[in-house]
């Protein structure tokens, strides 16, 4: 019993002592933060989208890059997108839905000797294609696929 309360009083003088810490500014955020592609984000359409993001928006399509998304997603706030890609060298994953306002969903760099493989969810606005853009050995690759939004599951 004795050990528990021991327990507790260490963590609460830590936690404490790391609050007040932050709040005078001694320990900041800043370092852990990633830097994202702000012109990328805000870019209205894909080619834009490609060469704020990757450098370059001149891609060709690969069989090596598994796209899996959802025929039809229900809501369109939350459809999951999953991308694996047999490229060697895979840099990086960027998924791109054509008819949405900011076209560039998502882009995750990769460590060397990295799986070429991300699953997330992303935002549509409407039915379009979504295009998984792969970055391997300075050159893009692309795969995609339709996904259809309907409203409220209605067919819309």
């Amino acid at each position: 019993m004795n050990t528990n309360r021991r327990s507790f009083l260490k963590s609460s003088v830590t936690a404490s002592a790391i609050g007040i810490a932050v709040g005078a500014g001694l320990i900041s955020p800043r370092a852990v933060l990633a830097a994202w592609p702000k012109a990328a984000f805000q870019a209205t359409d894909v080619n834009s989208a490609l060469s704020a993001a990757l450098g370059a928006s001149n891609a060709s399509p690969s069989g090596d890059i598994k796209l899996k998304a959802p025929d039809i997603a229900e809501n369109g706030a939350v459809v999951p997108v999953t991308v694996t890609s047999k490229i060697a060298g895979t840099e990086s994953i960027s998924i791109i839905v054509a008819k949405n306002a900011t076209p560039l969903a998502a882009t995750f760099n990769l460590a060397s000797n990295t799986e070429g493989f991300i699953s997330t969810r992303i935002k549509m606005g409407k039915t379009s294609d979504v295009v998984a853009v792969i970055k391997a050995g300075g050159k893009l690759y692309t795969a995609k696929k339709e996904v259809k939004v309907t409203i409220g599951g209605c067919g819309g």
